[in-house]
């Protein structure tokens, strides 16, 4: 019957402060040890189960079975029935019932109240699940456009490395660490490293080695906005050392952030107004200008990208040039860059994913008033985000 699972028969159903379902095994039974199919019917017993809710109403499965003996192997066992594992008092249809109402925000507490089940149960079924459906995930390949980058775990544990897949939009893998001693174990557990073609990071050193290391064929490509905010800091550094009071301005701050083509013409005027009255600033506010938009290019063929080579050749010996300090520095970061900065002009993926998934994960934290383990964590996460 579809009230219960198959090879069940329902006999009655009773409502008195719940459902109260009298149900037999009518189903097929084999021997489990040689297979037979000739049995001999030696006692009847009842199993009392919770069943997946009908409505609002809890749900009681009073469920017949029979205890058999093989003619063939002498063997005594009880009949095997879907979706009923033995020595458990609830049925598999319960038990998803509750993870899915746990995973979707109702807390332990209340599900105790309203099902009648423990806190620790519910706690206890929800990490069940999880292991079952992270299992599903663990034979994956890497796959073949891969971003990387690190967030937040707790303070005691420091950062964690996110693995995304962004060709599919989903978490590949989660790791605690972010060098290459606290993720060689990780990374070495991965199948198919070799499959990887494309690897997004920021400016991280770390990442770039890894990247270098255990993605032997994947091309490394810097994710734009980690870079443009790079060259952003650095300006504002410059002007900093140019005019430390007018740097203090918030409304100024927020004018020189942003693209020149969004300003209101008002806004435009007051930026004029400034730089008339501090003309370096203002050529290095151009500058900044120039070279954000740039790095901006997207969907950039291989024949389009050559003229854009030489101008970031072009800016990063102006650069390298500067007497200031911060923009020398940034010079030094996009000539050590340049290869992976380039390559940001053919490929249209970047870390706006990942980014999107520690969003995400964030509110998976918040929901669970934190983690302290570690494991726990990774299982959520993968199978919520996966």
């Amino acid at each position: 019957m579809d009230l219960v699972g198959p090879g069940i028969k329902v006999h009655s159903v009773v409502r008195h402060g719940g459902v109260m379902i009298h149900a037999e095994y009518v189903g097929p039974v084999a021997c489990p040890q040689c297979s037979s199919e000739q049995l001999r019917t030696k006692d009847r017993f009842v199993r009392k189960l919770r069943h997946e809710s009908i409505g609002t109403k809890n749900t009681w499965l009073y469920l017949t079975l029979r205890k058999y003996r093989c003619e063939d192997c002498r063997r005594y066992f009880r009949a095997r029935v879907p979706g009923l594992l033995p020595y458990r008092r609830s049925t598999e249809m319960f038990r998803q019932e509750i993870f899915m109402d746990h995973r979707d925000g109702i807390s332990q507490q209340q599900l105790h109240r309203t099902r009648r089940i423990g806190s620790a149960t519910v706690e206890r079924w929800f990490h069940d699940h999880l292991e079952l459906k992270e299992k599903m995930f663990s034979s994956r390949l890497c796959p073949t456009v891969l971003g990387i980058d690190e967030h937040f775990f707790t303070k005691k544990q420091g950062y964690a490395t996110t693995f995304c897949d962004l060709q599919k939009h989903r978490i590949f893998e989660v790791a605690k660490g972010r060098s290459e001693h606290s993720l060689h174990s990780a990374l070495m557990r991965m199948k198919g490293r070799e499959r990887v073609q494309v690897v997004c990071i920021d400016l991280s050193s770390s990442y770039r080695s890894l990247a270098r290391k255990y993605f032997p064929n994947a091309l490394i490509v810097s994710d734009r906005f980690h870079v443009v905010r790079t060259v952003i800091r650095h300006f504002l550094d410059t002007w900093k050392l140019l005019d430390p009071v007018g740097r203090k301005n918030r409304g100024l701050l927020s004018l020189m952030r942003r693209k020149g083509e969004n300003l209101r013409p008002e806004q435009q005027a007051r930026l004029e107004r400034y730089f008339e009255q501090n003309p370096a600033i203002g050529m290095v506010y151009k500058a900044k200008e120039e070279l954000c938009e740039l790095l901006n290019q997207k969907h950039r063929t291989q024949k389009d990208c050559r003229p854009l080579i030489s101008r970031l050749l072009y800016w990063i010996d102006q650069l390298r040039n500067s007497p200031f300090e911060p923009l020398r520095t940034l010079g030094a970061t996009l000539s050590s860059w340049r290869d992976e900065i380039a390559r940001m002009w053919r490929f249209t993926r970047n870390n706006g994913i990942t980014e999107g998934f520690h969003t995400k994960m964030e509110l998976i934290q918040r929901r669970a008033y934190g983690f302290r383990n570690f494991s726990n964590y990774r299982l959520r996460v993968i199978v919520m985000c996966g």
